[in-house]
C-alpha cells in the first residue's frame, strides 16, 4: 500500500462518506481534507462542516459551485441536445466533472498527495471521477475504497459506523435506502425495489416532481428567451445560468415533467436500472431544439443530431475532459451563434409542448417559401421535377438492372 500522508475526500457528509473518510484515517493513517459542494442537490451543505470536525478533520472545504456548474457545464451540454440512449439527461454524468476537477485543485492548494471519492466498484461514477482527475493531473493518486475494503454490504457498512460513533439514519418505513444522487439538474434513485427491472417505482419515492396524475388541471405557458443557444431569460425576465435552471425545476416540477424509468446500459459492462427526475431539464432540451428548428442550416442540425449520441456517450462514460468530446465542444459552440429568439413552451400534466418559436435576428423560415397561398413566384414548383430525377437515378438504374425488388 502507498504512503499516503493526506488524502482529499469528496464528502457530502451522509453515510457513506463519513465511513470513508474514519476509514481513511484508520486504515492509511492520513490527515483527510475534505470537500463539500453545494451543486444544488437540495439540502444545507454546512451541517457536512461540523460532520467532518467531529470526525477530526481541519481542513474543510465547502462550496457553492451552482452557477459554474450550470454554466459551464449543464448548459454547454444541453447545447448539443445531449440524451444518452435517447433518454438519460446525464445528470450525474455531468456533476462528476466538475468535482474532480475541484479535488484535484484543492489537493494542489493543500498540498495532498491523493483524491477519494464515495462511487462503488460496480458503477460508473468511479470511472467518471478518476478519468477526469488523470486528465487535469496524471500524477495524483486516487483511493477508491468501495475497490478496497471489505464493506460490501449495508449490514457491514452499518456496523461499522456505529462501531465508530458515525450516526446511522434509516428510512421510516422500514424499507431498504435508494442510492440516490441529486444536484441542480436532477435526482436519481437506484437500489431498492428498483433492482427488479418489473418492479413499479414506489409512488412515495419520487421527491421533486408531482405524480402526472396530480397535477394541475390548467395548463401553464411560459417563454424562453435564448442567446447564442443558451437560456438567458424566462418570460422576459434576465436571469443567470444557475437561476434559469432553478425556475424551470419549480415550474416542471409543479406540473409533473420530467420523470423517468430507465435500464441503462453502464460502461463497466452490466445493465442498471433507474429512476431520474429532470424537470428542468425536460423542458430545456425541448424548448432548445425548437429554437434550433427554425435557425440552424438544415444539414448543420443534422450532422449535430449524427454527432450527439457519440457526444452524449463520452460525458456518460467520463470523457469530460478528453480532447475528442473538446473538439465535438467546439464545433456545437460554433453551431449555436445564430440560435437566439424566444420559444414558448405548454407545460400539462408532465407533458411538455412547444407553442411557438420566433427569432427577428437569425430565422430561416420563410414564409413566402411554404405558404399555400399565392407566393407570387418565391418558388416554382416545376424546379422539384429535376431534383426528383436526378435523385431517383440511382434507383432507376439497380431497378433496370433488377437490382431492387
Amino acid at each position: 500500500m502507498k504512503t499516503i500522508k493526506k488524502a482529499v475526500l469528496a464528502y457530502s457528509g451522509g453515510l457513506d462518506t463519513s465511513i470513508i473518510l474514519k476509514w481513511l484515517q484508520d486504515q492509511y493513517n492520513c490527515e483527510v481534507v475534505t470537500f463539500t459542494a453545494d451543486i444544488g442537490q437540495g439540502e444545507e451543505v454546512e451541517p457536512a462542516r461540523e460532520k467532518a470536525k467531529k470526525l477530526g478533520v481541519s481542513e474543510i472545504f465547502v462550496e457553492d459551485l451552482r452557477e459554474e456548474f450550470v454554466r459551464d457545464y449543464v448548459f454547454p451540454m444541453f447545447r448539443a441536445n445531449a440524451l444518452y440512449e435517447g433518454e438519460y439527461l446525464l445528470g450525474t454524468s455531468i456533476a462528476r466533472p466538475l468535482i474532480a476537477k475541484h479535488l484535484v485543485r484543492i489537493a494542489d492548494q493543500t498540498g495532498a498527495d491523493a483524491i477519494s471519492h464515495g462511487a462503488t466498484g460496480k458503477g460508473n461514477d468511479q470511472v467518471r471521477f478518476e478519468l477526469n482527475a488523470y486528465a487535469l493531473n496524471p500524477q495524483i493518486h486516487v483511493i477508491a475504497p468501495w475497490r478496497e475494503w471489505d464493506l460490501n454490504s449495508r449490514e457491514r457498512l452499518v456496523g461499522y459506523a456505529r462501531e465508530h460513533g458515525i450516526p446511522v439514519e434509516t428510512r421510516k418505513d422500514g424499507g431498504a435506502d435508494y442510492s440516490m444522487d441529486a444536484n441542480m439538474l436532477h435526482i436519481s434513485y437506484e437500489g431498492g425495489e428498483l433492482e427488479n427491472p418489473w418492479n413499479r417505482p414506489d409512488p412515495e419515492m419520487w421527491r421533486w416532481a408531482v405524480s402526472p396524475e396530480d397535477a394541475p388541471d390548467t395548463p401553464e405557458e411560459i417563454e424562453l428567451g435564448f442567446e447564442a443557444g443558451d437560456a438567458v431569460s424566462l418570460n422576459g425576465k434576465t436571469l443567470s445560468a444557475a437561476q434559469m435552471l432553478a425556475s424551470l425545476n419549480t415550474i416542471g416540477a409543479k406540473h409533473g415533467v420530467g420523470r423517468i424509468d430507465l435500464v441503462e446500459n453502464r460502461f463497466v459492462g452490466m445493465k442498471n436500472r433507474g429512476c431520474y427526475e429532470t424537470p428542468g431539464g425536460t423542458i430545456l432540451i425541448k424548448a432548445h431544439r425548437a429554437i434550433e428548428s427554425i435557425t440552424l442550416d438544415r444539414e448543420v442540425a443534422h450532422l449535430k443530431d449524427d454527432l450527439m449520441p457519440r457526444y452524449a456517450s463520452l460525458i456518460y462514460n467520463g470523457y469530460w475532459f478528453a480532447p475528442e468530446r473538446q473538439m465535438l465542444q467546439g464545433m456545437i459552440d460554433d453551431s449555436q451563434k445564430p440560435v437566439n429568439g424566444l420559444v414558448r413552451v405548454k407545460l400539462y400534466k408532465g407533458n411538455v409542448d412547444v407553442t411557438g418559436r420566433r427569432s427577428d435576428s437569425d430565422s430561416l423560415f420563410d414564409e413566402s417559401m411554404v405558404t399555400f397561398e399565392d407566393d407570387h413566384g418565391a418558388y416554382h414548383q416545376a424546379d422539384a421535377e429535376g431534383f426528383i430525377k436526378l435523385n431517383a437515378l440511382r434507383l432507376r438504374i439497380a431497378g433496370r438492372k433488377g437490382r431492387l425488388q
